[in-house]
């Protein structure tokens, strides 16, 4: 069989620990042996992009806004600990947040649902999409350690040069200080991506946050979504047959425990980090979501949702056989192997990628599985393999399946 070329490259991420381990893997199981692929390299493991100043990082979004598409492994994001394992010269920041910012856009999570393994929430029949936003909070913070007796203020230079101030805290004792930013622009682009991913796939939308608390930061992404969903989309949606609200948070969480499923849950960008979270695990697994960043522009970059199973890596050091869930990083790829191809009108390279994630869920029904799932899965006759062995496992059905 001739193997499927790729007109254009896409931008390929790599990773860390197992996951970099997984991402090797499946390119030699299940992507070169029928693919000539056409990819433009940058490796964002910790050890390189220490080496680079995390210049690497930088790079990589770039080339990700040349190309149109990218994929990416799961990459460390170094605390305290890690700045000693890996000497770092500095606890450089989250890849994702750097180039979700220099991207802008949304992310899309949403779960993988297969046949044998059932949501912890009974009523949950269908998919929830968590839009996240991707831009700015937390991720984009400035922080610092107050000593006792400080005060702080936020200080803000106006274009004519005067100054406004708003006391945070007067320190009796030690303490830390953290602001955080948005910007119009991104919170508008976070908006008009939501809403059009809902009249693309038929489905509500809620956004959640926390305005009544956070009067003017949390009000603002309220009020734009608002504004805009009024002036531009009221009518798409009611001949659509869909739906747009705001609610508290709060209320979101409850509402969604109490669902079925079925539509687009909006929020923030910490809110959408931990509630994806908790949305694939009561689900069945972290490993069992994508995740897709689409920028106003139209580049979109895919990855796996988790992280980079640091304690598999450490097993898988010692020699021992590691039994580690692929799924959402196969996914990654199949979706910027998928989207390449539709850009580049290739549908040999679309088929394929419909193909293999077909394979992949059909291995699982069959009941051969990684543990995480096995621990999960209903089904009678399940057998629990290791990384490579499910990954064998895939290919005979892939096989199967491009024959």
């Amino acid at each position: 069989m001739a193997k499927i070329t790729m007109k254009t490259p896409l931008v390929e991420m790599d990773g860390d620990e197992m996951t970099r381990i997984i991402w090797k893997m499946i390119k030699d199981i299940l992507l070169t042996p029928y693919i000539d692929l056409n990819v433009d390299y940058y490796d964002l493991g910790l050890k390189h992009r220490n080496e680079t100043n995390d210049q690497v990082t930088f790079d990589s979004a770039e080339a990700t806004k040349k190309y149109g598409v990218a994929v990416k492994c799961a990459t460390i994001t170094p605390n305290a600990e890690r700045m000693t394992e890996y000497d770092l010269k500095e606890m450089w920041r989250s890849p994702n947040g750097t180039i979700r910012a220099i991207l802008d856009g949304t992310v899309f999570r949403t779960p993988i649902l297969v046949n044998g393994i059932t949501p912890f929430i009974p009523s949950w029949k269908k998919p929830i999409c968590i839009a996240r936003h991707a831009y700015g909070d937390v991720y984009k913070n400035s922080e610092m350690q107050v000593k006792g007796g400080s005060k702080a203020e936020l200080c803000v230079t106006n274009p004519d040069g005067k100054e406004e101030r708003k006391l945070i805290h007067d320190f009796k004792g030690d303490g830390v200080i953290q602001g955080m930013h948005n910007l119009d622009n991104s919170i508008e682009s976070f908006a008009r991506s939501c809403l059009n991913y809902a009249l693309d796939v038929k489905q509500d939308v809620w956004f959640a946050s926390k305005d009544t608390i956070s009067k003017i930061y949390d009000h603002r992404f309220k009020d734009i979504f608002n504004e805009i969903f009024e002036a531009e989309y009221k009518e798409k949606f009611a001949e659509a047959g869909i739906e747009y609200f705001y609610t508290l948070i709060d209320d979101a969480v409850a509402r969604v425990i109490r669902s079925e499923g079925g539509y687009i849950w909006a929020c923030k960008n910490y809110d959408g980090d931990v509630m994806s979270d908790m949305i694939a695990t009561a689900f069945g697994s972290l490993a069992m979501m994508t995740s897709v960043l689409v920028s106003p522009t139209g580049v979109y970059e895919y990855e796996a949702a988790h992280g980079t199973v640091q304690r598999h890596y450490y097993k898988h050091l010692k020699g021992e056989k590691t039994s580690t869930n692929s799924v959402a990083t196969l996914f990654a790829w199949t979706g910027a192997l998928r989207k390449r191809g539709e850009l580049d009108n290739t549908p040999d390279l679309c088929d394929f990628a419909d193909k293999l994630e077909r394979a992949t869920i059909q291995t699982i029904e069959d009941g051969v599985m990684t543990g995480d799932l096995e621990l999960l899965s209903t089904l009678p006759n399940k057998q629990k393999v290791d990384t490579e062995t499910f990954l064998v496992e895939i290919n005979k059905r892939l096989q199967k399946l491009m024959a």
